[in-house]
């Protein structure tokens, strides 16, 4: 697993530079804004930059988690994203999914997004790969983990997304390339479905 390697004194530059107007008068919503860790493929930090930029197309590499849940009986937990999300609202995806805050490693942030849209954090996550996911507005250095368990309470948060459930690998085959799920899920689900099965 890729950790991440914070600058030992002080905090990476801000990407892109500041303008000096910019911080002699920040406006509001820079205060609201998220900020994301710019990473190597290695894990070094080597700055930091807004959630608009990073997703604006700006292509600078930030760190995500994916956590695929399993049922005993091979089914695959889904959640439903909401439809107020910036890319690809009420299109199913991977059970969680969610970025890096600047200062978190990545157990910390796989812990607090599955709290945040599960209310799920009694779990012993199994790593499973870390790759590079580009889409046309962004790109992501993303670690995906899997839970595998007969008893599991998921209680999906409605702030965070629309719904969730459980489907057969059946079902995930079917609707694969309809629109029915992210580009990102399908493309992860591909490449890790044989290691995830083989969990179980």
């Amino acid at each position: 697993m890729i950790e991440l390697v914070y600058p030992v004194e002080g905090t990476a530059p801000e990407i892109p530079s500041p303008k000096a107007a910019d911080v002699e008068n920040p406006r509001a919503e820079d205060a609201r804004e998220e900020w994301f860790p710019v990473v190597e493929p290695t894990g070094e930090v080597v700055g930091i930059s807004r959630r608009s930029y990073c997703h604006g197309g700006s292509m600078v590499l930030h760190p995500v988690v994916h956590l695929h849940i399993l049922d005993r009986q091979g089914r695959l937990y889904l959640q439903r994203r909401a439809l107020d999300k910036d890319l690809l609202p009420g299109c199913w995806d991977t059970a969680v999914g969610g970025h890096v805050a600047y200062g978190e490693h990545i157990m910390e942030a796989l812990y607090r997004e599955s709290g945040e849209e599960l209310g799920f954090t009694e779990y012993n996550p199994v790593h499973i790969c870390t790759y590079i996911f580009e889409s046309a507005r962004e790109r992501e250095l993303v670690s995906v983990f899997a839970a595998v368990g007969s008893s599991f309470v998921l209680r999906p948060d409605p702030s965070e997304l629309m719904d969730g459930r459980f489907w057969t690998r059946e079902e995930i085959v079917a609707n694969m390339g309809n629109g029915t799920f992210t580009p990102n899920f399908e493309s992860e689900y591909r490449a890790v479905s044989k290691q995830l099965y083989a969990l179980l």
